[in-house]
């Protein structure tokens, strides 16, 4: 079974959060399955991608709207990934250094749809030119949400109709949203089928690809349900499609995540030997953040924005210090500005006991990984959540909101054979209650290192779940 995945990002190539983590791994736990899976994304301008290898595997042109346009496709050579990576190179629209966001000034693309839109084209006219169609084209997000709409709704592909296409959503809130005029830039679209682009007056890309995929994921069971409750104005939508619409949580790359052989860590361990390992690891960390090693050491790593709860931390943290808690915090992380400075005061007014790095570092984030004793996780939306897989993975224990896939992946310790801590409200008492917890686990260190091994020992790979996109291919295509 041929599977081509159309993503945005793909670790490591390029990644800004948990898309790229999923169509890193995902594929290569496919092939390993007996599946003929590649990836498929844009050629950016960035040091990946320049210090590879490239062979041009196919060279075309199509219209966007009126206006012709050239491609390439691009095969990076060798097998360092696990699997053929493609890469889609139109110059002057996807050979830039950023993703989403000018790398220069910070800010949105100003042609971000014809971006998008030149991706889908060239990946569907040069999938065209193949002998054999693929048997599925799983496509990830809203950017490329409107090839299961080309597929069905425009001539020039009528040819590909058979081929099933997947869509996951990663991520609910972000829908393609553009002005109708926009639909101009479409290939030719069969009458009746503008309504399928058409969503409030605009069009959405998000729900064309729900309405017209032959199948919708999501990264987690409870998300999809939490999604046909709150998807920024897509929940009846999804309601509606609920027949065609299954979570299916994601997984992580043991091979990449390993604590006994991870090359960004300074020290290495192994269930075995998780006690000295976490405890050397843990005054790794606190040195560097002048933090006190005798304390128990909560992290939070990623995007300090409201989405992950991150505004709740400073409020959390100070009412934990103020009233006489004994712990140590890290912050690491880039998101809004008034975050970053209300940290970075909290970092003068907490020496000892809090710090933080305003930054995006992944070889810093192992080592935190490593020598954290809990990873913090307010979030108000988590679709599915790597980080609380990546730390169990390190023996680092979750303090979770019970959201989304952070539901579904970890257990409390209240519950039979629990081993995480959750909290149900996003609120600043619920949230100091799960600190207080956390702290009471680790006073009785007898359970608190049995944890420890029992996390590290869970499989959060991406087995299982490799496993049920193959069965939901073969579902599709009988």
């Amino acid at each position: 079974m041929n599977i081509i995945h159309l993503s945005f990002e793909c670790y490591p190539v390029a990644k800004t959060g948990g898309l790229a983590d999923v169509t890193g791994s995902l594929p290569k736990y496919q092939r390993k399955s007996g599946a003929d899976a590649w990836v498929v994304m844009p050629r950016f301008n960035n040091d990946w991608i320049n210090q590879r290898s490239i062979q041009v595997v196919h060279a075309g042109s199509t219209y966007m709207g009126g206006e012709m346009f050239h491609f390439e496709i691009h095969k990076v050579e060798g097998d360092e990934l696990g699997f053929p990576l493609y890469l889609v190179h139109v110059p002057g629209r996807l050979d830039r250094k950023g993703i989403y966001v000018d790398a220069d000034s910070g800010y949105g693309y100003w042609d971000e749809f014809e971006r998008y839109l030149s991706f889908q084209l060239a990946a569907l006219e040069w999938m065209r030119t193949f002998s054999t169609y693929p048997d599925v084209i799983h496509c990830h997000d809203h950017h490329t949400a409107l090839v299961p709409f080309m597929i069905t709704s425009c001539p020039s592909f009528s040819d590909m109709n058979g081929v099933a296409t997947i869509l996951t959503i990663h991520n609910g809130e972000y829908h393609g949203n553009y002005d109708m005029g926009k639909a101009s830039l479409l290939p030719e679209i069969y009458p009746g089928q503008y309504g399928f682009i058409n969503w409030g007056g605009r069009l959405n890309a998000l729900s064309a690809g729900i309405r017209k995929a032959w199948q919708v994921t999501t990264v987690s069971e409870s998300y999809m349900k939490e999604l046909q409750h709150s998807a920024n104005g897509l929940e009846g939508l999804l309601r509606a499609e609920k027949g065609k619409c299954r979570g299916i949580i994601n997984g992580i790359d043991n091979e990449v995540w390993d604590p006994s052989k991870d090359p960004m860590l300074e020290f290495h361990y192994s269930v075995k030997t998780v006690d000295k390992g976490k405890e050397k690891s843990k005054r790794f960390i606190c040195d560097y953040f002048n933090l006190n090693t005798n304390y128990p050491l909560f992290a939070f790593i990623g995007r300090l924005v409201k989405e992950k709860g991150a505004d709740l931390l400073p409020d959390v943290i100070s009412d934990f210090l103020e009233q006489g808690g004994k712990a140590s915090f890290v912050v690491l992380g880039t998101g809004d500005h008034w975050l970053q400075e209300r940290l970075r005061m909290m970092s003068k007014d907490y020496t000892g006991f809090f710090d933080t790095s305003i930054q995006y570092n992944e070889a810093l984030s192992r080592k935190i990984y490593a020598g954290a004793d809990f990873i913090v996780m307010p979030s108000r939306v988590e679709p599915c959540g790597l980080n609380q897989m990546f730390a169990m993975r390190y023996g680092t224990i979750p303090v979770v909101r019970e959201v989304g896939g952070l539901k579904d992946s970890v257990r409390d310790i209240g519950e039979e054979d629990g081993y995480g801590i959750r909290f149900r409200h996003f609120t600043t008492d619920d949230a100091l209650h799960a600190l207080y917890r956390a702290v009471g686990l680790y006073e009785d260190q007898k359970s608190f290192k049995a944890i420890r091994k029992k996390i590290m020992k869970l499989d959060f790979t991406w087995n299982r779940s490799a496993a049920a996109y193959l069965e939901l291919y073969k579902e599709l295509k009988h």
